[in-house]
């Protein structure tokens, strides 16, 4: 069963006892019988399953809820349990529970301890990945790269660090970066929540992250051990993008006053993957500001965060942080922070060949036929009067133009110089339809 786990990253151990477990006993006790009010549960083997914990660990707890008379045993349930021993909740139990979720809304799973997440991250960091040629290649198949460009990228991911990509708009920064996510092909654990000081923190989320399928349980091995720790999930490597609308609070835990939890911060979540800041200088503060944030968790692998208390501490950064800009680096960093970035790649528009490479393979997957008399005309007539500067993203907005045109005027897909003109005339406001 081990085999089927993960390649390359080592899963989290179950625990095997409440000491093992490093969570104050009462916070336990206390989710397990929120948990049992809230899901209706009353059997170890249910419960087991919504706290995320092995059934020894649970009756452990179940054990000492009852010694404190907070739930009771109900007697064997019938065959179809198994002949499973049910319990519920005492009066007493149900005052302790209601009591308790006054306190914090938060049941199911229970959270991870932050020394014990720490311990994981290592086993799984980002900085553990060696990407190869060929692996970055395969996963940058669909995009026609100049070799040199590869030859930056791969040390600049191996490396785990961070890199910044800047160049014209419209080059592939954003596909780039998928690529890269790519190419990662390994699998991560990512806890539902972790605990600090008594406080829950949430971290995993079903829209950044992407589970991976979990093994299925043999219904007639009831004593199939779990090959890791079920307070995790396992998915993909996660990859967070963010754009303009990224702000200095996004990277602050979230605290919900109804739940009384906190729910963890973008570049928490995206631990072990790649948190991308694409389009840096669109958004409301300063591109040096944001930098400035991320100063010392990209030099000292940790983050700080604060608590509503104003307590703070310290959490694990292992993140490959890749800034993409439209602006020349210059222009918007001073040079502390530009140095403060291990890796800076141009991303060009591709040369005249490339260029037409692309629009051939887009004009191929859009099933429209090449027309060597439109393709004259694109080269020799239309570029030259925007001084030759070719852009990644210029074929499939001429070819999706073409074939607008062309069902508009119910006409097979073709390409011709007078369709090439018509599709140009939309991809650029002229400098005399300005108004001013």
């Amino acid at each position: 069963m081990n085999m089927q786990v993960s390649a390359g990253v080592q899963p989290p151990p179950p625990p095997t006892s409440i000491e093992d477990m490093q969570i104050p006993v009462v916070m336990m006790r206390d989710i397990l019988l929120k948990t049992m009010f809230r899901k209706n549960l009353d059997m170890v083997s249910e419960l087991a399953e919504a706290i995320c914990l092995p059934r020894a660990v649970t009756q452990e707890l179940v054990d000492m809820a009852r010694t404190q008379r907070l739930l009771e045993a109900t007697g064997t349930l019938n065959a179809t349990s198994g002949g499973e021993m049910g319990y519920q909740l005492t009066d007493a139990g149900k005052s302790r529970a209601l009591d308790a979720l006054s306190q914090s809304e938060y049941f199911g799973a229970m959270p991870v301890p932050l020394a014990v997440y720490r311990e994981q991250v290592k086993r799984q960091s980002i900085r553990n990945i060696q990407i190869t040629r060929e692996q970055l290649t395969n996963a940058m198949g669909h995009l026609i790269l100049p070799e040199s460009l590869l030859d930056h990228l791969g040390p600049a991911v191996s490396a785990g660090r961070s890199v910044l990509m800047y160049g014209p708009p419209g080059n592939g920064k954003s596909s780039i970066s998928n690529g890269i996510r790519d190419a990662m092909g390994d699998k991560i654990y990512v806890p539902r929540a972790i605990e600090y000081s008594g406080q829950v923190i949430t971290v995993y989320d079903p829209i950044v992250h992407s589970k991976a399928e979990v093994e299925v349980d043999d219904p007639n091995s009831l004593r199939r051990k779990r090959t890791f720790d079920t307070r995790y999930v396992r998915c993909e490597r996660p990859t967070v993008i963010t754009g303009g609308e990224l702000s200095l609070s996004m990277l602050d835990l979230v605290y919900n006053p109804t739940a009384r939890t906190y729910q963890a911060p973008l570049q928490l979540k995206s631990t072990g993957g790649i948190f991308i800041v694409d389009d840096l200088g669109r958004q409301a503060e300063p591109p040096q500001a944001l930098v400035n944030r991320w100063i010392v968790p990209l030099e000292e692998s940790k983050d700080i965060l604060a608590l509503q208390s104003g307590e703070k501490f310290e959490v694990p950064f292992d993140t490959l942080v890749i800034f993409s800009t439209n602006f020349h680096p210059n222009k918007i960093f001073d040079k502390a922070a530009l140095r403060r970035i291990f890796y800076k790649i141009k991303i060009d528009g591709p040369c005249q060949s490339d260029f037409l490479k692309i629009f051939a393979m887009v004009a191929r997957k859009k099933g429209i036929p090449l027309d060597e008399e439109a393709l004259i005309h694109l080269i020799k007539e239309k570029y030259p009067t925007i001084d030759n500067v070719y852009a990644n993203y210029q074929p499939i907005f001429l070819i999706d133009q073409m074939i607008a045109i062309c069902e508009f005027e119910g006409i097979p897909y073709q390409m011709s110089p007078n369709l090439i003109d018509r599709a140009w005339d939309n991809m650029f406001v002229r400098e005399e339809e300005i108004i001013h």
